[in-house]
C-alpha cells in the first residue's frame, strides 16, 4: 500500500488471486456448476495428458501455457504423456489401469473370502 501504482503484471496477478478465491468460495458454498471445471480438468484432461485442454481450463490459460513452455517449449510436448517435473520415467499418471484389469480386480475383490479350517 502506498509503495507505488500497480503495473499490468500486478493487476494480472491480482485478478488471478481474485478468481482463485471466488472459485474456492463457490465450491465451499456448493454452487451449481462450481466444480465443473475441476471435474473436467483433473480426471479427464490431466489424466489423459491433454495439455491444450488443461490450458483452456486454467484460470489463466496464457500463464499456464507460459509455465509449460518455459521447460517444454517444442510443440511435440503439447502431446507428451509426462510433465516437466516428473519426466517420462517417473510420472505417476502413467500408471493407468486398463479397463480389463480393473474389471478383473473388481471380480476378485467381490469373491467371498475362503474359509480357513
Amino acid at each position: 500500500e502506498h509503495l507505488g501504482l500497480p503495473n499490468a503484471e500486478d493487476v494480472r496477478n491480482g485478478l488471478i488471486a481474485y478468481k482463485i478465491a471466488a472459485h474456492a468460495a463457490d465450491i465451499a458454498r456448493h454452487r451449481p456448476g462450481a466444480r465443473d471445471r475441476d471435474d473436467e480438468l483433473y480426471p479427464h484432461a490431466r489424466y489423459n495428458f491433454d495439455w491444450n485442454r488443461q490450458f483452456e481450463l486454467s484460470l489463466d490459460p496464457e500463464r499456464a501455457r507460459e509455465y509449460h513452455d518455459e521447460t517444454l517449449p517444442a510443440d511435440i510436448y503439447k502431446t507428451a504423456e509426462f510433465c516437466s517435473m516428473c519426466g517420462p520415467k517417473f510420472c505417476p499418471m502413467q500408471t493407468k489401469v486398463d479397463a480389463d484389469a480393473l474389471t478383473e480386480l473388481e471380480k476378485f475383490l467381490a469373491k467371498e473370502p475362503v474359509a480357513q479350517a
